[in-house]
């Protein structure tokens, strides 16, 4: 049998199952960019390259111009989140820089990010807007994240993220211009929509009504839920059957059993967990509980999480919140598929799956989420197609 890429004697993570699904001296072939072929290798010698499913950064907030490491230091020196926000700083800093930067501008910086991500053998990335919240913006965020190259691209639309200076002290106003002019008129440019239910930004019936506009478009949704408090926004996604509810730190039980029932992902976000000094951790043990499945992702942006290893949110997510290394790689790869819709077609290596996945010089996959301060990948395929280094 021929194929258009076969890779010999290597030990295989397939995280098919509840395990790693592991499979010793494997032989993996693949035509057309598909698996069609796993079987023992007819030359089993002693190896420590391990293949696994491309890994999934399910968050991330990739397009944005402007730095925010003095919003770092003032933390520091005792100012919190919401005063940030509130003397104009955060999310609305952000939102001026990146309207002011040209196209070019963003995607080459965004374009950096996004290879820092690939080099630990990330192959799919989601990237969000919201740092326009004005029409011309978000279709500028969403053009250059189609733009990007060395990942597969989900871009989801979230304009909801903060309400822009003109419609100052008019939130009602600003989610009517989301719902009525944005999600018609973007549709078309974004597989998702999100939205920030919090009390520094849209109220769980605000965002419903973002929710609805989506809907009328047959668009998948998320939410950034329960980060800074509990107004039920975990619950509220996942009555609306959302793809994920991300953060949820302060997420209640009767939310987490309403996950359960639509089959909504908990996505985990650690390092804004950590930059931010946070301490109320999300309910790791009755998601368990409850089986919802935990995905792990960076939440890359630049005023809460500034972060662009993907393995070093692993290990966070152990570290911080009390995951196994097995959870970990659960949450980058067959989880994060989910939290995107993806499930069918990527984050586990089996028959008939899209051949995207990444080879690791260890001894081990709990070596991913173990260590510290090392990249230990070798090698990265998309659709069977080997990438640069």
């Amino acid at each position: 049998m021929s194929f258009d890429l076969l890779i010999e004697n290597v030990n295989i993570a397939t995280m098919v199952g509840d395990d790693y699904g592991v499979l010793a001296h494997y032989d993996i072939g693949v035509t057309g960019g598909r698996i069609i072929h796993l079987a023992p290798t007819s030359k089993p010698t002693p190896t420590r390259t391990w293949l696994t499913p491309g890994l999934i950064d399910c968050h991330t907030h990739l397009v944005y111009a402007g730095n925010r490491a003095n919003e770092f230091e003032a933390r520091l020196n005792g100012k919190t989140y919401q005063e940030i926000s509130a003397a104009g700083g955060g999310i609305l800093s952000t939102v001026a820089a990146t309207r002011a930067a040209s196209e070019d501008a963003l995607l080459e910086s965004a374009q950096n990010r996004l290879a820092q991500l690939c080099r630990e053998g990330v192959t799919t990335v989601e990237v969000k807007s919201g740092y326009g919240l004005d029409f011309e913006t978000e279709s500028k965020m969403l053009r250059v994240a189609a733009e990007l190259k060395g990942a597969k691209i989900c871009r989801t639309l979230l304009a909801a993220h903060a309400v822009p200076s003109e419609f100052s002290g008019d939130k009602e106003g600003y989610v009517a211009y989301v719902a009525n002019k944005m999600i018609p008129a973007l549709a078309s440019e974004c597989d998702a929509v999100d939205a920030f239910c919090e009390g520094i930004a849209f109220s769980p019936t605000q965002t419903q009504l973002i929710f609805d506009a989506a809907k009328k478009f047959g668009l998948p949704v998320k939410l950034h839920a329960d980060q800074l408090s509990d107004l039920g926004g975990a619950g509220l996604a996942a009555d609306n059957h959302a793809l994920s509810a991300d953060h949820v730190e302060f997420t209640s039980e009767e939310s987490v059993q309403r996950m359960k029932q639509s089959g909504t992902v908990a996505v985990l976000l650690p390092g804004a967990f950590y930059y931010l000094r946070e301490t109320q951790k999300p309910p790791i043990d009755y998601f368990r509980k409850c089986g919802i499945p935990m995905a792990v992702a960076t939440d890359h942006n630049p005023g809460t999480s500034p972060c662009l290893s993907l393995l070093l949110c692993m290990n966070m997510a152990c570290v911080l919140f009390g995951l196994t290394p097995l959870e970990a790689l659960q949450g980058v790869t067959k989880n994060a598929a989910k939290a995107l819709g993806l499930e069918v077609e990527i984050g586990t290596v089996d028959l008939g799956k899209r051949a995207d996945f990444a080879l690791y010089e260890i001894n081990h996959p709990r070596d991913l989420a173990s260590k510290l301060g090392t990249n230990p990948c070798v090698g990265r395929y998309i659709g069977g197609v080997r990438q640069p280094d």
